[in-house]
């Protein structure tokens, strides 16, 4: 099991009224959630090895010098000597060093990689994985690591995460015409603004789904446009052509890389803390009660 962990936490931060907080009065909402839903991934879904794959670098400069565009509207900071800030609610930051804190004394795998987002971190190992994956994301982004024949799969939380799509190839030809392998081209086409990727001017979803049940993908397209005799309207053929400089970077910033230089560590869960002292610690600190106590039963009923 592969958690988006930034997704999941903002999607914890949202969904759990900030009146949670330490003894202190500091919110703790997005940590709790967090460990909620990690409980109950864990109790639902028996997963033998877990990583919380971590957002080292959120806006990598090799997509950005492809597409300036790329997650543009939010950068908070810029830095020279690392990664640009990102916009972050002021009571969500300063508990992500706490998550943190808490899966690394918890034994929970946390794996991040610089100059690499978590993304790619996810799309490295579900290449490597020898038996099922599951990914665990709010970001529809990683559809297009959804592979049957791998028995990959998107989990994705439609409401926390007692409320599950479990997203397979069927569901992605159900709702895009797509498979995983093209939700990457009708991702591109479309664009999305919430990552600052224009897409193509006038191709929305439907006409990208269309237009890949015609030409096959990316490459059929562009080779349609430069057939006169091809289905495309002149409409499609112009926008297309337009958009070639485009077209020609996209793909490598839409796909997540598959081979990230990843650090060694142990992904299989642990039945009991692996730091229990710096655990407890932190518990008193920052009031986990609760969803600490829910996580820790979860991990000790899998292993028995």
């Amino acid at each position: 099991m592969l958690l988006d962990t930034a997704s999941l936490y903002f999607r914890a931060y949202y969904g759990v009224p900030d009146s949670v907080r330490a003894p202190d009065g500091t919110p703790v909402n997005a940590v709790r959630g967090l460990l909620d839903f990690i409980a109950r991934l864990v109790q639902d879904h028996h997963p033998d090895d877990l990583v919380a794959c971590m957002d080292a670098d959120w806006r990598p400069q090799w997509r950005v010098d492809l597409i300036p565009s790329y997650k543009a509207h939010r950068v908070a900071q810029e830095t020279a000597a690392g990664p640009d800030v990102e916009e972050t609610p002021d009571t969500l930051a300063p508990q992500v060093p706490v998550i943190e804190q808490v899966l690394d004394a918890v034994g929970i795998a946390r794996v991040g990689v610089a100059e690499y987002e978590a993304d790619d971190v996810i799309g490295t190992l579900a290449g490597q994985a020898a038996g099922p994956v599951d990914i665990v994301t709010g970001d529809r982004d990683l559809y297009q690591l959804v592979d049957d024949a791998r028995e990959a799969r998107v989990l994705y939380p439609v409401k926390g995460v007692g409320n599950l799509q479990i997203t397979d190839e069927a569901v992605l030809r159900e709702k895009y015409g797509v498979d995983g392998r093209g939700y990457v081209d009708l991702a591109l086409l479309r664009g999305d603004p919430s990552d600052g990727l224009p897409g193509v001017p006038g191709i929305g979803e439907k006409t990208a789904a269309r237009l890949l049940e015609t030409f096959g993908d990316l490459a059929g397209i562009m080779a349609a446009v430069l057939d006169p005799a091809s289905k495309l309207t002149p409409s499609q053929r112009k926008k297309l052509h337009e958009a070639r400089p485009y077209l020609a970077v996209a793909p490598q910033v839409v796909r997540v890389a598959s081979d990230v230089p990843l650090p060694p560590f142990d992904p299989a869960l642990p039945s009991e803390p692996r730091r229990p002292a710096a655990l407890d610690e932190l518990a008193a600190q920052w009031g986990l009660g609760g969803s600490l106590q829910r996580l820790l039963s979860a991990l000790q009923a899998r292993g028995c």
